[in-house]
């Protein structure tokens, strides 16, 4: 025989003493966005001081390398100059310039040309 028995109802669970029935005032999604959102900037913030400096760093190594390249050219044209200057022609040369005259030629001094 089949028998017409319901399971017996369930009782609501009781509820504890310090439970509150209304909503919570704090939306703590939205604080909790708002926390991360001050992280973000936090961690952002604390790499833009590296970032400036490694900026000014590239830009004083970008002026070095072009100071070093002139210097290095002002060298080579220096160096040259010092190797030139043992030659027979560049040194009658310079002597003209200040004004000495070779062994045997008469000087000659001219005035009023201007």
């Amino acid at each position: 025989m089949a028998s017409n028995r319901r399971p017996p109802k369930r009782r609501p669970a009781a509820r504890r003493p310090g439970a509150r029935r209304s909503a919570s005032r704090i939306k703590w999604d939205r604080v909790g966005r708002i926390a991360l959102v001050l992280v973000l900037f936090a961690v952002a913030y604390s790499y833009l001081n590296p970032a400036i400096d490694l900026f000014k760093t590239y830009q004083s190594t970008t002026a070095a390398k072009a100071e070093f390249h002139e210097l290095l050219r002002e060298n080579k044209r220096l160096h040259k100059a010092v190797q030139s200057a043992d030659k027979p022609a560049v040194v009658e040369a310079t002597a003209r310039r200040q004004g000495m005259v070779a062994e045997g030629e008469t000087p000659f001094v001219l005035h009023g040309l201007n």
